[in-house]
């Protein structure tokens, strides 16, 4: 039983990592209409961020997280001006295939500036553990869920109770009745990836925190398993994603601990297929029907 809990805890914690990145995905694809495969990559711009601030600057590993968020909010959006904005019109095929080659510039600039090996992430988050009977839980697994848990929150009240909020979801439903009716299409989808981005930064944090290590290649896998938890809890859905993120990071946990720790990938993703074959549109997504 214990061991059921600490496996649990652990799937919890590795869950509000995905939760987060899948928050990002969420955001762009729910208001844009856009899958960004490069948002699995502006998490290794945020974690190698701050290795930079800290090690050329000698700021304190806190100051260089806060500001590899501003980094990455801005890098979001200078890849939507630059790569999504000219496209707006365009097919999605082009669409997707401009996002998987943003992800592969981002990954190969990394290997320029930083090299192939991998670098120290520093200990930015100094939460006590706590002790509950025998089960310890990490200080870094508990601020993950809190923060996680805020973040939706936050992001849930931002986007239906605020002004801009409004304008994201009348550019979700309809972006030409939107302009129609004086809402800047361009300033809320730049918003939007701002916002996606700076999420993918917060995610970096916990991500080095936990793994410790960073390489070009390190959004990759958590970029892919991310966008599966935002379709598993429904794309475009904000609770959703946190609800796909903590079930996915459950799985695969209980997955290497019961099953097999290599085919805990794969079954992942099958249990990602049969829920889609079930149902869709995701946990908690929404059938949307295309007016002709």
């Amino acid at each position: 039983m214990n061991q059921l809990l600490q496996t649990l805890i652990s799937g919890l914690s590795l869950g509000s990592i995905y939760a987060l990145i899948a928050l990002g995905y969420t955001m762009v694809y729910g208001i844009a209409k856009m899958l960004n495969f490069a948002h699995g990559d502006i998490i290794m711009v945020g974690a190698y961020s701050c290795i930079w601030l800290t090690r050329s600057f000698g700021v304190p590993p806190i100051i260089g997280a806060l500001f590899s968020i501003i980094i990455c909010s801005l890098l979001g959006i200078t890849i939507e001006l630059l790569a999504y904005r000219p496209l707006r019109n365009a097919p999605p095929l082009a669409v997707l295939i401009t996002a998987i080659g943003v992800s592969y510039l981002l990954q190969n600039l990394a290997l320029l500036f930083f090299g192939s090996e991998q670098l120290g992430y520093p200990n930015v988050i100094n939460f006590p553990n706590l002790q509950i009977g025998e089960i310890l839980v990490d200080g870094k697994s508990i601020m993950s869920l809190l923060v996680t848990s805020v973040v939706m929150t936050v992001l849930h009240v931002f986007v239906n109770k605020t002004k801009i909020g409004t304008a994201m979801r009348a550019v979700s439903e309809d972006r030409e009745a939107a302009q129609l009716m004086g809402i800047d299409v361009n300033k809320t989808i730049t918003i939007t990836f701002a916002i996606g981005s700076a999420l993918a930064a917060v995610a970096s944090i916990f991500y080095g925190s936990v793994y410790m290590f960073i390489r070009p290649t390190t959004g990759s896998m958590p970029g892919i398993k991310a966008f599966t938890a935002a379709v598993f809890g429904g794309i475009g859905s904000i609770p959703g994603a946190m609800l796909g993120g903590l079930l996915l990071g459950i799985i695969e946990q209980m997955s290497k601990a019961y099953i097999s720790t290599t085919l805990a990938d794969a079954i992942v993703f099958t249990v990602l297929i049969l829920v889609l074959i079930i149902k869709p549109a995701g946990l908690l997504g929404k059938k949307r029907r295309e007016k002709v």
